[in-house]
């Protein structure tokens, strides 16, 4: 069969035909003023001039339909606004047909159009025009709903806000997406039975107590600008109920984006992001304008986003070091394209070589060092000890001293909470490193402010555990977790260069700043809710297998050692931890004997060392556990 209007590839009526039909429906509505008048025996002036008066008529619409480009609108997403820009056409023509019937009067005696004739006509062809685009609307809407409407995702909104309207019509007006809007979900206890765009409004507690309504829907929309507690309520109730979870931006971004690019699954990190600490942006700015800035491990999670962020604060030069040659030239890549009016210079170096590292500070002579680079994969180090002491105690004792020899004003070390109370190597070797920097505040000539900041997990960061769950879901699984009771802290990467650069200009010096990470997360409790946020069921489509706790691992980090205090500060979330204190000499003398130890890849003689640098270092679940049960550590000099 051959069809002559291929409507399937039909984008929108062209301008052409809806002029005809415009002047289709003016032609029409002056024979129903005419067939009305008859029927009413009303007697028509001029008479003779038929012909005439109705080409005027004709005539006069068709030149304000040109000047008012009623034609030019897509039909089927026609509006109000159409509605009044054909209001304006056809008033503006009765306006002149009056004008004209005044003249006439005043002239000749007798008016050439009958003035009821003349606003019967108006009302009839902005009624009959308007009627044409709702129609064409409706009809193109029910055809794209029928086509495809099975592979489409039906939607609830939830909320019956502005916001939520403003979605839910983005989806009415782009009926060739796949998103299908099916009702409004609500909080509110008098939105029963209430409807919406045409739509029923389900209340929160209907959706609780009716299994039937999971047939109706195949996903709940959720917005952007929606609180942590609604969020994370609305998310439950849906993943309960087998209903996929799907968030959008405010409606401006949806405006910028279009409704398909904007709307997206949810992802576990909008429900563990955390609001952001204040920063007083100001002050940060005034302490990088203009200065030389050293970035380590830039091309690391944390330290590219350290760069990014000190990259908008008008630094005269950002020099950026780290081991890992291809990050490093990816990073470049998008530095240069991304900030193009800052000047950067991108080191391949390691740390740990001294020598390598003068030669920067010799030529650079930098303002501030924020120093990210470290080796932190707990199992890795715990097998290979004396690299973190090359990297975690010697590449930081190499930029400190250095810090302080060419007078660096401040000095950032990124730490860990797994710093605090260490079980495993690499949390001992940062330990040692925090105790290192600290040690130089108050060295003799030192002018340079030496803090340190510390936190817990990242998300999104290299080697953290929710791109590894990701990984083990796309792959069908299982999901393997250490033990079912471990739980963690999580912070966005952004709030964490964030609190870095604040605590780069609020410190005064000797400073480690913790930051208060809220409340932890069960893993198992992630595990499960990641696993439902991409569409399967727990322990049916995707299983989870407890493996046990690796080499080094604890159940739970912690933020303060066991002899700390905290000092508030004027950030609510910022505190300042005062932990124990080392003299330098002292542990100058230590870190020499580790090097020497650890240059003879002597791993237990290492990990002694390490254990009299941080007595408080307990190994758990590790070979060195024996080094815990001897009373007194031996140190081969």
């Amino acid at each position: 069969m051959v069809n002559v209007l291929k409507i399937k590839e039909l984008r929108y009526v062209p301008r052409w035909v809806v002029f005809f039909i415009d002047i289709s429906i003016v032609s029409f509505s002056v024979l129903i003023t005419y067939l009305f008048l008859q029927n009413l025996h009303v007697k028509i002036n001029f008479v003779e001039y038929f012909n005439e008066k109705i080409f005027t008529i004709i005539s006069v619409n068709i030149l304000f339909m040109f000047l008012f480009k009623t034609y030019a609108g897509i039909i089927r997403y026609s509006t109000f606004f159409d509605f009044f820009k054909i209001l304006w056409a056809s008033g503006s023509a009765l306006i002149v047909l009056l004008g004209l019937n005044f003249i006439s009067e005043m002239i000749l005696g007798q008016p050439v159009y009958l003035y009821p004739a003349l606003c019967l006509f108006f009302f009839i062809s902005i009624f009959l025009m308007f009627f044409f685009r709702m129609t064409t609307r409706q009809l193109f809407k029910m055809y794209m709903g029928s086509k495809g409407a099975s592979s489409k995702i039906r939607i609830a909104v939830v909320g019956v806000e502005d916001e939520s309207v403003s979605l839910a019509n983005a989806m009415i007006h782009n009926p060739g997406q796949r998103y299908q809007l099916a009702g409004f979900f609500s909080a509110r206890s008098d939105s029963k039975k209430a409807m919406l765009l045409g739509y029923k409004v389900y209340n929160k507690k209907e959706l609780l107590e009716n299994d039937y309504l999971r047939n109706r829907f195949d996903a709940v929309l959720i917005r952007e600008v929606m609180s942590r507690p609604q969020m994370e309520a609305w998310t439950a109730l849906a993943l309960d109920k087998g209903l996929k979870v799907l968030k959008a931006p405010d409606a401006n971004k949806i405006k910028e984006e279009g409704i398909v690019g904007s709307i997206r699954p949810l992802l576990i990190e909008d429900l563990l992001e955390r609001s952001p600490i204040k920063i007083e942006n100001q002050e940060v700015k005034s302490r990088h304008i203009n200065k030389n800035i050293l970035v380590t491990g830039g091309a690391g999670s944390i330290g590219s986003e350290i760069v990014r962020q000190v990259a908008q604060l008008g630094a005269s030069l950002i020099v950026v070091v780290d081991q890992a040659e291809s990050p490093l030239h990816e990073l470049k890549l998008e530095l240069l394209e991304r900030f193009p009016d800052q000047s950067f210079k991108f080191i391949l170096a390691d740390i740990s070589n001294h020598y390598r590292l003068e030669k920067l500070f010799e030529d650079y002579r930098f303002s501030i060092v924020y120093h990210a680079a470290a080796y932190k994969h707990v199992p890795l180090i715990e097998d290979n000890p004396h690299e973190a002491i090359f990297v975690n105690i010697v590449g930081t004792r190499n930029l400190a001293l250095l810090s302080r020899q060419y007078h660096v004003n401040r000095f950032v070390m990124v730490s860990t909470d797994k710093a605090v109370n260490p079980t495993n190597v690499m949390g001992a070797s940062k330990r040692a490193a925090e105790l290192f920097v600290q040690s130089l505040q108050n060295t003799e000539d030192n002018t340079t402010k030496f803090i340190t900041t510390r936190f817990g997990n990242v998300l999104g960061s290299n080697g953290s555990v929710i791109p590894h769950f990701k990984k083990q879901i796309e792959k069908g699984g299982p999901v393997t977790i250490t033990h079912p009771d471990i739980i963690r802290y999580f912070m966005t990467i952004p709030e964490a260069c964030e609190l870095v650069l604040q605590a780069g200009t609020m410190g005064r010096g000797g400073e480690i700043y913790v930051f208060d990470m809220g409340k932890p997360v069960k893993i198992l409790d992630l595990a499960k809710r990641m696993i439902k946020l991409s569409g399967y069921t727990p322990d049916v489509d995707i299983k989870i297998d407890f493996i046990g706790l690796r080499p080094g691992e604890k159940l739970y980090e912690e933020l303060l050692t066991d002899n700390s205090t905290t000092i508030p500060t004027h950030h609510e979330k910022i505190m300042i931890s005062r932990d124990p204190l080392m003299e330098f000499e002292d542990i100058e003398l230590l870190c020499k004997q580790i090097m020497r130890s650890a240059i003879k890849k002597d791993s237990l003689q290492v990990v002694k060392i390490l254990k009299i640098i941080v007595p408080e270092f307990i190994s758990n679940n590790s070979e060195f556990e024996i080094l815990d049960k001897t009373p007194e550590h031996e140190v081969y000099q």
